[in-house]
């Protein structure tokens, strides 16, 4: 898989909902409902993080619930893209970039969005191949005002902003031409899901989904 290609599937992702769910899930059972309650709300594209030890399972999980589009977050080495491919996932995405990643992605056929924070990041991504990025941690890096700024100078780049947005600020960053979506937690927060409040979930997911 190519940069391009692998920037063309990202990007369409993008494009199916304002906001992508950044999912951090310890327990397994809860994986088929979560998901199941975000595509009820109209998010359809999840990500699932790498940051518990159930995480490859949950994806496993997901990949099952019809209408889902189930990815992996988080993935930060050779092996981790492997270990989510063969878990099901249709993407990956990384708070940053490395070469090794980058190929290792390429070479398995895992489409990536891969991060940057900084305008010669986003240049040496482009120059790579990758139109469709995502920019992390958002907030911290300068916010909506650092995306707007980017805009002019790197049009050809579709940001995938994540990192400290919310359903209050989510719009400032949707309004920008180069944005395609965002990412966020808020839709899935912790006590809905312990919880099992599925249908709280589907009310957030529902707002987020009309989200521009």
């Amino acid at each position: 898989m190519t940069p391009q290609e692998a920037s063309s599937i990202t990007e369409s992702l993008c494009h199916r909902a304002p906001v992508i769910p950044v999912l951090v899930v310890d327990d397994l059972d809860t994986a088929q409902p979560l998901a199941a309650a975000l595509v009820a709300g109209g998010l359809t594209v999840l990500e699932v993080t790498l940051r518990t030890p159930v995480a490859l399972s949950v994806i496993r999980e997901m990949a099952q619930v019809p209408g889902g589009i189930v990815g992996a977050g988080t993935v930060l080495t050779p092996e981790d893209a492997e270990n989510a491919k063969a878990a099901g996932a249709q993407f990956a995405v990384s708070p940053g970039a490395t070469d090794k990643l980058l190929t290792a992605c390429e070479d398995i056929g895992l489409p990536i969005l891969p991060g940057a924070a900084t305008a010669t990041e986003a240049m040496a991504l482009l120059e790579r191949g990758y139109s469709s990025q995502k920019f992390f941690p958002a907030e911290a890096s300068g916010g909506a005002a650092m995306l707007k700024s980017l805009a002019s100078p790197l049009p050809q780049i579709l940001f995938c902003p994540t990192g400290g947005i919310s359903h209050d600020n989510a719009h400032e960053y949707l309004v920008l031409p180069n944005v395609a979506c965002v990412g966020g937690s808020w839709v899935a927060p912790r006590e809905l899901v312990q919880t099992g409040h599925w249908g709280g979930i589907t009310d957030l997911a529902a707002a987020a989904s009309r989200l521009r």
